[in-house]
C-alpha cells in the first residue's frame, strides 16, 4: 500500500480526479487555484531550456562524426513531415465522414474573443518562422524559453565544440556535470507534480464548466477518437515495423502521459522524456536532437485537431468545400502548423492564419472553439508527446543506435 501511495502515476491520477470533482462541486473556488497549476508549469519551464541546451551539446560532442549528425537530423525532419502530414490527412478524412458540425445552430453556441489570436495569426508565415530560428540574442532566447533558437544555438555550439577537438572535451565533461544537476532539480520538482495537476485541472473544469462541452460534444468525441486511432493504429504499426510494442512503450511513459493530462502541457513532461528515452535504449545524441526538435516540427495531435477544427467550422457555417479547396487547406496547414510553432495559443493562431489565407471558411468561426479548446488540449498534448517518443525510437533504430538490452530492463522494471 505504501508503495502505491508513493507511485507518481497513482498520485497524479488521484490529483486529476480530485481536481475534476472540485471544479464541478465548487467552480468559483476552483477557478482561484489557477496559480497552483501555473506555478508548477513555471517550475518545469525554468529548467527546460538549460536541459535541452546541455543535452544537445553533450550529445553532439559524444557523437564526434558530424556527418552522422546531419544524417540523424535529416531522418528526423523527414519522419516529422511525413507523419504530421498523415495526421492532417486522417483528421480531414474522419471529419468529412462524421460531420460533427452539420446541423448545429450558431446562434445557440457560446463564443469568445479571439481577436488576439487572429491578429497574431495574420503576422505568422514561413518567412517569419525561418527568421525566428536564428536568435539575435541567445540570452533573450534562453530567458524567454524559446525552444527553436535554443536548439539552433545548441547544435551550433555542439558542432564547434566537436571541431576544436581535445580543447573542447573538458568543456563537454563540465556540461555533463551541469546536466546531472539539472536533472536532479527536475526530480525535486516532480515531487509536487500531483499538486500542480490538481490545481490545473480544477481551474479548467471550474472556469469552463462541463456544460460547455454539450454543444460541441460531438466534435470533442470525434477528435478524441481520431487521436486514439492515430496512436493505436498508425503509431502502433510504425512501432511494429521497427520492432517495438506500442503498448509496452505507453506503459513505460504512463507517468508523463498523466502529467500532460493534468497540466494540458506537453512541455511539463519534456525533461523527463529526455531522461526516460535514454533509459529505454535510445542513444543520447539521438534523444537530444529528436525530442526538442519534435516539439516544434512533429505536432501530430495538433495537426489532427487543426484539420478537423477547420472543416468543423466550415460545416457549422454551411460552407460546402470542394475536394480541391480541402486539399488546398491541407497544403496551407502543412506550412502554417510549422509557422506558429512555440507560440502561446498556437492552435488558434495557426487556425486563424490558415482560414485567413484560404478565404474559404469564416475566420470568426474560431471563436466557437474557445470554450472547449482547453478540454481538447490534453488530447493534443498527449498525442504530441507519444508521437515524439515514437519518432525517437524510429530514428534510433534506423541509425543502429538503440540498445534492446536497456529496453528489456526498462520494461522488466514496470512489472
Amino acid at each position: 500500500m505504501n508503495r502505491l501511495l508513493r507511485n507518481l502515476t497513482f498520485q497524479v491520477l488521484v490529483a486529476v480526479s480530485l481536481g475534476v470533482a472540485l471544479g464541478v462541486a465548487a467552480p468559483d473556488f476552483a477557478k482561484q487555484l489557477k496559480p497552483i497549476g501555473d506555478t508548477f508549469i513555471n517550475l518545469v519551464k525554468m529548467v527546460i531550456t538549460p536541459i535541452i541546451f546541455l543535452t544537445i551539446v553533450h550529445g553532439i560532442a559524444s557523437m564526434a562524426d558530424l556527418r552522422k549528425l546531419g544524417r540523424v537530423g535529416g531522418k528526423a525532419l523527414l519522419y516529422f513531415e511525413l507523419v504530421s502530414t498523415l495526421a492532417l490527412a486522417i483528421g480531414l478524412v474522419i471529419v468529412n465522414v462524421t460531420k460533427p458540425g452539420a446541423g448545429l445552430d450558431i446562434s445557440t453556441m457560446a463564443t469568445g474573443d479571439v481577436s488576439k489570436y487572429t491578429a497574431a495569426g495574420a503576422q505568422q508565415g514561413m518567412l517569419d518562422f525561418f527568421l525566428h530560428i536564428v536568435p539575435s540574442n541567445i540570452v533573450a532566447a534562453f530567458a524567454a524559453g524559446d525552444l527553436l533558437p535554443v536548439v539552433f544555438f545548441a547544435v551550433l555550439f555542439g558542432v564547434a565544440l566537436t571541431a576544436v577537438g581535445e580543447a573542447g572535451r573538458e568543456i563537454a565533461d563540465l556540461l555533463l556535470r551541469f546536466q546531472i544537476v539539472f536533472f536532479k532539480i527536475v526530480s525535486i520538482v516532480m515531487k509536487v507534480a500531483p499538486i500542480g495537476a490538481f490545481g490545473a485541472m480544477a481551474f479548467t473544469v471550474g472556469a469552463f464548466g462541463l456544460k460547455t462541452l454539450l454543444p460541441l460534444g460531438r466534435l470533442m468525441l470525434d477528435v478524441y477518437l481520431t487521436m486514439a486511432v492515430f496512436i493505436f493504429v498508425v503509431l502502433g504499426l510504425i512501432c511494429r515495423a521497427y520492432g517495438f510494442r506500442l503498448w509496452s512503450f505507453l506503459r513505460y511513459i504512463r507517468e508523463e502521459i498523466l502529467l500532460v493530462l493534468g497540466t494540458s502541457s506537453s512541455e511539463a513532461a519534456l525533461p523527463r522524456m529526455l531522461e526516460k528515452m535514454e533509459r529505454y535504449g535510445c542513444a543520447k545524441p539521438v534523444v537530444g536532437l529528436v525530442i526538442p526538435t519534435g516539439y516544434s516540427f512533429n505536432l501530430d495531435g495538433t495537426s489532427i485537431y487543426l484539420s478537423m477544427a477547420a472543416i468543423f467550422i466550415a460545416q457549422v457555417y454551411r460552407v460546402d468545400l470542394s475536394m480541391t479547396q480541402q486539399l488546398t487547406l491541407l497544403g496551407v496547414l502543412m506550412l502554417t502548423s510549422k509557422g506558429a510553432a512555440g507560440v502561446t495559443g498556437s492552435g488558434f493562431i495557426v487556425l486563424a492564419s490558415t482560414l485567413a489565407a484560404t478565404h474559404t471558411v469564416p475566420v470568426e468561426g474560431v471563436a466557437l472553439l474557445l470554450g472547449v479548446d482547453r478540454f481538447m488540449s490534453e488530447a493534443r498534448a498527449i498525442t504530441n508527446l507519444i508521437g515524439n517518443g515514437v519518432a525517437t525510437l524510429v530514428v534510433s533504430r534506423s541509425e543502429g543506435a538503440f540498445d534492446d538490452a536497456k529496453r528489456l530492463e526498462a520494461e522488466a522494471s514496470m512489472a
